[in-house]
């Protein structure tokens, strides 16, 4: 090997290990699934607790969390708002650069008043999103949320099988981070602040 060969081949080697190292500098080290570059078609749409449209895109320059679940859930969704809850006092002041929305996979028994008493009862700037059974299925499907009605013999009552996953969106209402069922609340806060 050639003394000019060799530096040329240093000075490749130390050029690909400072690029890394910048680029290991610029992306952010998340604790959910970085989800960067995913993209879902169109945009979010449904009725809000009292009753006015809202479109996630009016929800840019904050962080946007999105978590599709029923009132009636025995477990899992008010244990995952409870976290949200949890993330948000963790993050104190910069919790008010934070949309959390609650869009119910269903819509028969959560109404905008059922929604009004449920959601923001974890945090008043909680907003619960609901619609028609054909909107919010189109809004399922659109953000590939699965959910399905359960019944037992005999019971006239029924409980929804569905995903329990997170969406978080950047401030520019891009998708960046997939939290899945349990994710702790100082993880999610650590994962929102890095996108504030």
């Amino acid at each position: 090997m050639t003394s000019l060969f060799r530096t040329s081949w240093i000075s490749f080697l130390l050029l690909c290990a400072l690029l890394a190292a910048c680029q290991s500098a610029s992306t952010p080290a998340f604790v959910g699934t970085d989800i960067t570059g995913t993209t879902f078609g169109k945009p979010l749409s449904l009725t809000d607790h009292m009753g006015q449209i809202r479109n996630i895109n009016e929800f840019k320059q904050k962080v946007v969390v999105l978590f599709f679940g029923y009132t009636h859930c025995p477990d899992v969704c008010p244990t995952t708002m409870h976290d949200l809850k949890q993330a948000m006092q963790i993050l104190g002041d910069k919790a008010d650069q934070v949309q959390v929305l609650f869009v119910t996979v269903d819509p028969a028994r959560d109404t905008q008043a059922v929604l009004a008493a449920f959601v923001p009862s974890f945090d008043k700037r909680f907003i619960g999103l609901g619609g028609t059974t054909a909107e919010v299925a189109a809004t399922m499907a659109e953000y590939k949320v699965y959910g399905a009605k359960v019944t037992e013999a005999g019971k006239s009552d029924y409980s929804m099988d569905h995903s329990a996953g997170m969406y978080v969106f950047d401030k520019t209402g891009m998708p960046r981070i997939y939290f899945s069922y349990g994710q702790k609340p100082v993880d999610i806060a650590h994962d929102i602040g890095l996108l504030l």
